[in-house]
């Protein structure tokens, strides 16, 4: 595959606009539909053509990606009169890199393949910082014969690229990472809540562990940048660690599988969602436990 190739890119939220610059500084013609029209007409300053409706972009795309919230907009962007399925020529393929879950995933596949569409999930992990690089990790689900077409795309957007297996796998695995994280920063803010009441600074807790089996990504990425600094704005938000915590939840039920601890997590942040601290970094649930306990584990 090479820059002749024509993208396009539905979503440009905080994830899908700046992959979307990505393949406009590689070359790529780049079609672009958000509802957000002020975004889109950034993209189109940028070089990207304009859509209006999601229609517009299959009609006009041979690659299409997707960057959405979640799994009930996904499918509507899909399915909807004026969506992608009805207005895609045959052998289109279709990227979704949203979190949704693998049933939501293998039901927009099936009607795909009716149609002689490829469908392909593949979402990622690496934050804002990582589509503004071009340094995503991806974990794709496609046959192996799709996947080998669309290596070369994905290697614009991201620096590790995995063929998981089959369509859906991807977001099983972006599933089990995103169970884990939200977990262990649940565990970390207990912990931090409870040495701080055994009389521990902050300050001693991070140079231990983060030499010791307690350490964790949640501590590395969350304790110095937010928590210490006990400002949480940015970052990874608690609404959106709640859905993929749910999206776990809902795959467990699915295959009946119990997942007591990420059931307990997931309370931990619907707490946080209720304190109303939704949209700061999920690292801000300590502010929970601070209120619980009258503990204040930093910024005094």
């Amino acid at each position: 595959m090479n820059n002749k190739i024509k993208i396009g890119f539905i979503g440009l939220g905080a994830m899908g606009k700046p992959m979307a610059v990505n393949f406009l500084k590689e070359g790529y013609a780049v079609f672009a539909y958000d509802v957000n029209a002020k975004t889109v007409d950034e993209l189109v300053a940028k070089g990207a053509v304009g859509c209006s409706n999601s229609g517009a972009i299959a009609r006009a795309s041979e690659i299409i990606f997707s960057s959405l919230p979640n799994a009930s907009i996904v499918e509507m962007v899909m399915v909807e009169k004026e969506g992608v399925f009805d207005n895609c020529r045959e052998g289109t393929i279709i990227i979704d890199m949203s979190s949704v879950s693998p049933s939501s995933t293998l039901k927009m596949a099936g009607i795909a393949e009716a149609q002689g569409i490829k469908y392909v999930d593949a979402p990622v992990s690496g934050g804002t910082k990582g589509a503004e690089a071009g340094t995503l990790t991806i974990m794709v689900g496609a046959d192996k014969d799709v996947f080998e077409k669309i290596k070369t795309v994905l290697e614009v957007i991201g620096g590790d690229i995995y063929h998981v297996g089959p369509t859906g796998t991807g977001d099983a695995v972006k599933i089990v990472n995103n169970l884990m994280l939200g977990c262990n920063m649940a565990t970390l803010a207990e912990a931090l809540i409870l040495g701080v009441k055994c009389g521990l600074k902050v300050e001693t807790m991070q140079e231990i562990l983060s030499k010791s089996s307690g350490r964790s990504y949640a501590m590395e990425a969350k304790l110095e940048k937010f928590i210490m600094k006990d400002d949480f704005e940015g970052g990874f938000a608690i609404d959106l660690q709640y859905k993929d915590l749910g999206l776990a939840l809902e795959a467990g039920r699915e295959n009946s599988i119990p997942l007591p601890m990420t059931a307990l997590a997931t309370q931990i942040f619907e707490s946080g969602r209720a304190s109303g601290l939704g949209r700061e970094d999920m690292s801000a649930i300590i502010k929970v436990w601070e209120k619980i306990t009258n503990v204040k584990v930093a910024g005094e």
